[in-house]
Parts: C-alpha cells; sequence; structure tokens
C-alpha cells in the first residue's frame, strides 16, 4: 500500500509541474500513469481505463486551481473568456461522462491512443494556428466549449491541449492562453469528475476506497503532490524555453502512446 501511494505522490509531482508549465492539466500523463498502476494492482480489465479517466479529471480539480491562481497573479488568465466559454465546458464535459460509460473499453483505449498521438505531434512540430480571427459570440463559444468538454471528458484531461491553440487562433498570446486554459480546467474537471462518479455509483465490484469512478486513494496522493508543484510550473512557464522542452515531452507522450497501442493489439 505505501509502494502504491508513492507511486501515486510521483505522478502528482509531474503532473503539477506540467499543468503549470504546458497547460495541459497533467491528465496526459496521469491516465497512462494509472492505467499502468491500476492493472498492476490486479483491477478488472473492463474497469481499469474509465477508473483512470475519473481519477484524473478528480486530480485536475485540485491542480488546475493551484495553476491557474499562479497564472492569475502574472495577470495571465483571461475571465472574460473563462465566463463565455464555461456554459459549454460544463455540458459537454458532464455529457462526456455519460458518453464514456456507454462506449466500450477499447474504444476507450485506442480514442485515448489517437488523442496521444495528436497531442504528441501537436508539440513536437510546435503547431501554433495563425492567429486569424477574433473570438466568436456566445453561441459560438457554447459551441467550442462543448466540443473540448466532450473531448476533455473521453480522455481525462484538463483541455489546455485544445483550448490553448483555440485561443492562440483567435489572437490570444500564448501567455494568456496558457494560463486561462488552467482555469477553463477548473470547470471541466468538476462537471467531469461528478459525472464518472455518477455514472459509477451503480457498478459492482469497484476498487476498495472508490467512489463510483474516482479512486480516492489515488487521488489524494496525486492531488496532494500535485497542489503544491503546479505554481512552481506556472513559474518555469515565464522563465524556460517551453518550446523545447514541449519537443521532448512530445517524444516521451509519443512512446507513451505506442506502449499502449501495442498493448491495445
Amino acid at each position: 500500500m505505501i509502494t502504491t501511494l508513492l507511486v501515486y505522490v510521483a505522478c502528482g509531482l509531474i503532473a503539477g509541474i506540467l499543468a503549470g508549465l504546458l497547460g495541459v492539466g497533467g491528465g496526459i500523463v496521469i491516465v497512462p500513469m494509472l492505467v499502468f498502476v491500476f492493472s498492476w494492482q490486479g483491477m478488472p480489465a473492463e474497469l481499469v481505463q474509465i477508473m483512470a479517466l475519473g481519477t484524473s479529471l478528480a486530480t485536475i480539480v485540485i491542480t488546475s486551481v493551484a495553476s491557474f491562481r499562479a497564472h492569475d497573479k502574472r495577470g495571465a488568465v483571461r475571465w472574460d473568456i473563462w465566463r463565455s466559454i464555461t456554459p459549454g465546458i460544463l455540458i459537454g464535459t458532464f455529457g462526456g461522462g455519460f458518453l464514456a460509460n456507454a462506449m466500450p473499453v477499447n474504444f476507450l483505449r485506442g480514442f485515448f491512443v489517437c488523442f496521444v498521438y495528436y497531442v504528441s505531434i501537436q508539440m513536437f512540430l510546435d503547431f501554433k494556428p495563425k492567429a486569424g480571427r477574433e473570438l466568436p459570440g456566445q453561441i459560438g463559444m457554447n459551441g467550442v466549449g462543448c466540443g473540448i468538454g466532450v473531448v476533455s471528458s473521453l480522455v481525462g484531461i484538463g483541455g489546455g491541449t485544445l483550448s490553448v491553440p483555440f485561443m492562440s487562433y483567435c489572437n490570444v498570446p500564448m501567455h494568456t492562453a496558457v494560463g486561462t486554459s488552467a482555469a477553463i480546467g477548473f470547470p471541466i474537471a468538476v462537471a467531469g469528475t461528478v459525472s464518472y462518479i455518477l455514472n459509477g455509483l451503480s457498478v459492482p465490484n469497484l476498487p476498495p476506497y472508490s467512489l463510483g469512478y474516482v479512486s480516492l486513494a489515488a487521488l489524494a496522493g496525486i492531488a496532494a503532490a500535485s497542489y503544491f508543484t503546479a505554481p512552481l510550473g506556472a513559474k518555469l512557464a515565464h522563465s524556460l524555453p517551453v518550446s523545447k522542452l514541449k519537443r521532448f515531452f512530445a517524444v516521451f507522450l509519443f512512446c507513451i502512446g505506442t506502449r499502449m497501442l501495442w498493448t491495445l493489439l
């Protein structure tokens, strides 16, 4: 048990730094780590992926608060964008949890692998959509928020890999987009966590210390560590060559995706 908790803490340390540094919420790393740990613990195969998704979103509730507070101190959060996109985010993420519960396990795993490949390629190429328009009106923001919410729920992330490119395309400076993305991660995480808890309450044979599809033991270990390292990541984002770090992280992600694809096949 102690070894498992230490693994959860290690995941949290990494997730917190990534949340502040790259604006990815940490979930893109937490999910595959939890898949590995849950499988190692002997959790039923049909529960591993969905428990990893629900638990990842629950940890981001804590991580996002620490991250966006650190960014907000530097004036890097556009609260007007947050207010306009949040209604769609809440609807999309909450519905995404029900969608995940209805999907076959292999679909969820395959979808996550495809998303990991997308993120790794995006980061390695340092793809930044050319700023070509202004932010859409409220209806458009609701639609964008809903789409980001659904995908984020299905892959257990805070939405940064989708919301940052969107805001950059809409002429929002990169540091502001990263900071605002950290704040957007909070409603994504809250709505997703509630959805995964509700969908898992009636499921039999859940592991001990679980609340629906959320592992409370993993949540405690990861959240405790990530809360303290997220501000460090946000500080580093303003002083380190983030583009170079993203390329290194992209290669790491590609290896994770390939490992998961090999296991799936």
